[in-house]
């Protein structure tokens, strides 16, 4: 069962209709207690790192979470902020992330853009996956995805980057790490290319 965690950021609604279409069941999770019958867990996530945290903390998932994840192994796909917290930490914010993946958060530089550009990233772009990932099938060459975003991933390990975008510099906006990934575009609002995507992550 693919499970959505809803502890008060994200647009839940928006993943459980994408899976409707593709007649995919799903469930919501509000509670330790709704978890028990995932297999897969969708973590979304909109504004900033240091509420998402508190929200998920208040929520009494984090540490049936942390075992899922980290004992267990459940595939679980951050979105967004969602992605965001997967990290340590965040330039952001000064709490703790859920240091599921080894990094951090750092915003984007723009004096060191070569182009007049501005924050937040907003709208549409262009996705380069960097290596193969099942997550990633059928998007190889022509993936685009809608951002809304100021901060990025950075990945302390290479190998872990799944693909990168470009905003000024290029960055780090999909990773996988032990069946833990992180997109930071919304694959719910990017139409056939976040149907597929959805779609791969089902099909892990």
């Amino acid at each position: 069962m693919i499970t959505i965690i809803d502890y008060g950021l994200g647009n839940v609604l928006a993943f459980a209709n994408v899976y409707k279409r593709l007649n995919i069941a799903t469930a919501v999770a509000k509670g330790p207690a709704d978890l028990r019958a995932a297999t897969k867990l969708i973590l979304p996530g909109v504004g900033a790192f240091d509420h998402a945290m508190e929200l998920l903390q208040r929520s009494g998932m984090r540490e049936t979470l942390d075992e899922m994840v980290l004992s267990r192994s459940v595939p679980v796909l951050g979105v967004c902020v969602g992605m965001q917290i997967l990290a340590a930490r965040s330039e952001e914010g000064r709490l703790q992330g859920l240091g599921w993946v080894d990094g951090d958060v750092r915003k984007f530089d723009v004096a060191s853009f070569r182009q007049r550009t501005h924050l937040p990233h907003m709208g549409w772009n262009d996705v380069k996956p960097v290596r193969s990932s099942a997550l990633f099938a059928g998007l190889e060459t022509d993936a685009r995805f809608y951002f809304l975003h100021s901060y990025y991933f950075h990945c302390a390990r290479r190998e872990e980057v799944l693909a990168e975008a470009d905003y000024g510099t290029t960055f780090s906006c999909a990773i996988e790490a032990n069946r833990i990934y992180g997109v930071q575009f919304h694959p719910e609002k990017s139409h056939r290319y976040g149907v597929r995507l959805l779609k791969n992550f089902a099909e892990l």
